[in-house]
C-alpha cells in the first residue's frame, strides 16, 4: 500500500519540480493530487506518463492524505498547513515560515536525518533555504571529521530562487539590451539583472546583512551544529538555474585537502568534480537537472592554520527546493509513516 500526496504550489517552478522528481524517483504513492489557487484552478500538470488537473488548494480537504508538499509561500503556508496537519497530513513546508520554530525539524537528510521523528510535535517539517541546503551537503561530514569553527560563504543565486517572476525579467531584460527601443526597467529585482550582479537577496535587516544572509547562518547552526559561526554574501547573478557558493572554512583540527577531497567523494549526495585544469570543475549550466551537490576547487587556505577553500553547486529547484523535500517525505516514510 502507498501513500497519498498532494503537492500544494503544484503550478509554481518547485510545484512542477515536486511532481517531476516524485515521478523520476517511483516515490510509493497510489495517489498523487496537485493543489493550486483558484484562478489556476484545472491547469494540467505532468505526473511522469500521467496528467493531473489542479485542485483548489482552498477547498482541499486533507483528510485521508499522509502527506502535503508545500510551495507556496509564507502567507499562504500560515493559512493552509495547519488545516492540512491538524487534518493528519504530515506537512513538508518549502517557505522560511517554519524553518526557526524550535518545535518544528529543519532537515536536509543526508545531514540530520534523525531530527525527522520531531515531526510529530505539529506535524510540520521544514525545508531550508536553498542556499543553505546544498553548502551543509558539503559541510556536514567535514564537521564530522575535524570540526568546523566558522564558514565564510559567498553566494552566487541564480534568478529560479526568485520564481518565475526572476527568471522572466532575466529573459526579457537581456532580449531588450539588443533593442533599445524595448526597455525593460527592474520591477522584480532592485536593479538590473542582465549582464549584472546584485548583492542583495531578501530585506536588509538592522545588521547591514540581508535576510538571506542571516537565513544561511541561523539555519546552518541549526541543521549542523549551533557552534559554527557563520558569516555570508548573497549575491544575484544573470544564471536561469543553479546556485554557486564560493565557501571558506576553518576548522578545529587540521584536515589535508586531499583528505577532505576523499571524505566529500564517500560523501551521501556529493558529486566532486575537481580536476586543476581547464574545465575541471562545475558551473551552474552542468548541474542543471541533477539529483547531486557538486563540489570543485577544493584546496588549503594558506593565510590561516586549519583553513579550506570549496566551490558548491547544485540545482537550487532540485537540492534547494524540491528535491530536498521529496527526501524528506522518502526519509518520512522509511522511519516513521512506513507503509506498505
Amino acid at each position: 500500500m502507498g501513500y497519498r500526496i498532494a503537492v500544494a504550489g503544484a503550478t509554481g517552478n518547485v510545484g512542477r519540480e515536486m511532481l517531476n522528481i516524485l515521478a523520476e524517483r517511483e516515490f510509493p504513492a497510489d495517489e498523487v493530487v496537485a493543489l493550486a489557487s483558484r484562478k489556476s484552478l484545472n491547469t494540467e500538470m505532468s505526473y511522469g506518463d500521467k496528467t493531473l488537473k489542479t485542485k483548489d488548494l482552498d477547498t482541499f480537504d486533507f483528510t485521508g492524505f499522509d502527506i502535503a508538499l508545500f510551495a507556496i509561500g509564507s502567507e499562504a503556508t500560515k493559512q493552509y498547513a495547519p488545516k492540512a496537519a491538524a487534518a493528519g497530513c504530515v506537512v513538508i513546508d518549502n517557505s522560511s515560515l517554519y524553518r526557526y520554530d524550535s518545535e518544528i525539524p529543519l532537515i536536509v537528510p543526508e545531514v540530520n536525518p534523525q531530527a525527522i521523528h520531531g515531526y510529530a510535535r505539529k506535524n510540520i517539517i521544514a525545508n531550508p533555504n536553498c542556499s543553505t541546503a546544498q553548502m551543509v551537503v558539503a559541510l556536514k561530514p567535514l564537521h564530522d571529521r575535524a570540526k568546523i569553527k566558522r564558514v565564510v560563504v559567498s553566494t552566487y543565486q541564480s534568478v529560479s530562487g526568485a520564481g518565475k517572476e526572476g527568471m522572466d525579467e532575466l529573459w526579457d531584460q537581456t532580449k531588450s539590451i539588443y533593442n533599445p527601443t524595448d526597455d525593460k526597467p527592474p520591477k522584480k529585482f532592485t536593479k538590473q539583472i542582465a549582464f549584472n550582479v546584485i548583492p542583495h537577496i531578501d530585506v536588509f535587516l538592522d545588521s547591514g546583512e540581508t535576510k538571506e544572509e542571516w537565513k544561511m547562518v541561523a539555519e546552518t547552526k541549526k541543521i549542523i551544529d549551533p557552534s559554527i559561526k557563520v558569516t555570508a554574501t548573497c549575491v544575484r547573478v544573470p544564471v536561469f538555474v543553479g546556485h554557486s557558493e564560493a565557501v571558506n572554512i576553518e576548522t578545529e583540527e587540521f584536515l589535508d585537502e586531499d583528505e577532505a577531497r576523499d571524505i566529500l567523494r564517500e560523501s551521501p549526495g556529493v558529486m566532486v568534480i575537481d580536476k586543476r585544469e581547464d574545465g575541471g570543475y562545475i558551473t551552474p549550466i552542468d548541474c542543471v537537472g541533477d539529483f547531486a551537490t557538486f563540489v570543485s576547487r577544493i584546496r588549503q587556505d594558506s593565510t590561516i592554520d586549519n583553513g579550506l577553500n570549496m566551490w558548491v553547486v547544485s540545482d537550487n529547484l532540485r537540492k534547494g527546493a524540491a528535491l530536498n523535500a521529496v527526501q524528506i517525505a522518502e526519509l518520512l516514510g522509511r522511519e516513521c509513516l512506513k507503509k506498505g
